[in-house]
């Protein structure tokens, strides 16, 4: 199976290109950027071959493609993708608008091809098992659940990640998703009603959008849960961030920490701490899920429309933090 990635501006294409090499069937076919000097060097690091654009990439006939454009672009390329009959897996969040996320639903469907959201953590073996137990009726019936996704600003990594035009918002934007989705899956039931406040406390004098939130979800089966997806941790933080849940059921309290498996590395030269991680890749979980979609001609485990899920109450929260009020999702 033939992979090829469109666009270098988030992060996670780095570690999208290890999982395409370490995963038996798969081939990297290369890489595309608008931006061409970052794809230069991105080619020249990872080994790749750099296309001369998106649409010569796609001209080459990948099975499937690996969107990781800027938020705001992902609809374009997408919809590109889709013309060409290649399978889509594209970076979180789905889209900036709920219209935009449709468009591309709509897209991949018409087009016969795999939409599919990266979200690695239905990928991560403590949410995995938490959810194993959950549908095995283990913990009997969930109450309520606080939940974080915490992490760096992320303007060391890529600076558009702070800019609202090209990622759409701040904190809220980049960090709720996860755990909306994760949420939904845990639950299935959907958000019917959305709290959220928002400030910019946190590196108020580098950035101008927020940079922390909480956010309070009310499900249709009744179930409440918080999600805090601020910007937290300080820059020098070992890792981007992390991602917690604590659940309390009919059964007790359970906790999960979904980046414990590692191990904290000191450096003196130069001076830096990091996480080495030790268990399993949830990202390498997600491409293979993906990969195995496509050659099964089935739907992914993570859709599109699971995308457009967590989008509409990440979009719900901003509503309801510029107006102070409860919003209702229909």
């Amino acid at each position: 199976m033939r992979i090829g990635i469109m666009s270098f501006a988030h992060h996670h294409a780095e570690a999208y290109i290890h999982n395409v090499r370490m995963i038996p069937g798969l081939e990297l076919i290369g890489l595309a950027d608008e931006d061409m000097e970052r794809g230069r060097s991105y080619a020249e690091r990872l080994d790749s071959h750099l296309y001369a654009n998106y649409q010569a990439l796609l001209d080459d006939k990948p099975d499937g493609v690996i969107v990781c454009s800027e938020n705001v672009k992902h609809r374009p390329l997408v919809e590109m993708a889709a013309r060409a009959g290649a399978h889509v897996m594209c970076e979180k969040p789905l889209a900036t608008t709920l219209e935009d996320a449709q468009a591309m639903i709509d897209a991949c469907r018409q087009a016969g091809v795999i939409l599919m959201t990266a979200f690695p953590m239905r990928f991560s073996a403590p949410i995995t098992e938490v959810k194993a137990q959950l549908d095995e009726g283990a913990l009997g019936r969930v109450y309520c659940l606080n939940t974080t996704n915490q992490g760096r600003m992320p303007i060391h990594e890529r600076r558009w990640f702070v800019d609202p035009e090209l990622a759409g918002g701040g904190a809220v934007m980049d960090h709720t998703v996860h755990l909306a989705d994760i949420l939904r899956w845990y639950l299935n039931s959907e958000v019917v009603e959305v709290f959220a406040q928002t400030n910019h406390i946190l590196h108020a004098d580098k950035v101008d959008v927020e940079t922390a939130g909480l956010l309070m979800l009310t499900f249709a089966d009744g179930t409440f849960a918080t999600i805090d997806c601020s910007w937290s941790k300080p820059l020098n933080y070992p890792t981007w961030g992390g991602l917690t849940m604590e659940l309390i059921s009919e059964r007790g309290l359970t906790v999960v920490d979904a980046f414990s498996q590692n191990l904290i590395v000191h450096r003196q030269e130069p001076a830096s701490s990091a996480w080495s991680y030790w268990g399993s890749d949830a990202d390498r979980g997600m491409v293979q899920e993906f990969a195995t979609a496509v050659r099964e001609g089935r739907p992914p485990k993570v859709s599109g429309e699971d995308g457009y899920r967590a989008l509409e109450i990440t979009l719900a929260a901003y509503e309801s933090a510029a107006t102070g009020q409860v919003v209702s999702l229909g």
